[in-house]
């Protein structure tokens, strides 16, 4: 924040020397001390929710059982095209070579 005072200085003194304050009847000195506080605030605040974090993840969190497998659940109707399983489910392999070969092109 202190270099966006020097710079905001440096383009003004370029610009023709027209000073603009932060607010009226501020000094320059004002200014600055009232930029490195919010500075210090910013870093303090930085840190303090790191830490708060690093806390809050560190704790442990609750496991819980897995869920009765529910048959009404996993209804079919009628069959995928890439097979008797989901997608995603763990595949079983007992389907005849007859099934196999139809899924393999062959």
């Amino acid at each position: 924040m202190a270099s966006a005072i020097v710079r905001t200085s440096l383009r003004s003194a370029l610009r023709g020397g027209s000073k603009r304050s932060f607010s009226s009847g501020a000094s320059a000195e004002e200014e600055a001390r009232e930029a490195a506080k919010w500075e210090k605030i910013t870093y303090v605040g930085i840190v303090a929710c790191s830490i708060l974090a690093f806390v809050n993840l560190s704790k442990g969190h609750p496991h819980f059982e897995e869920p009765p497998p529910y048959p009404y659940l996993h209804i079919r109707n009628k069959e995928f095209p890439w097979g008797p399983d989901g997608l995603f489910e763990v595949k079983e392999h007992h389907s005849s070579i007859k099934a196999n070969t139809a899924y393999c092109g062959g």
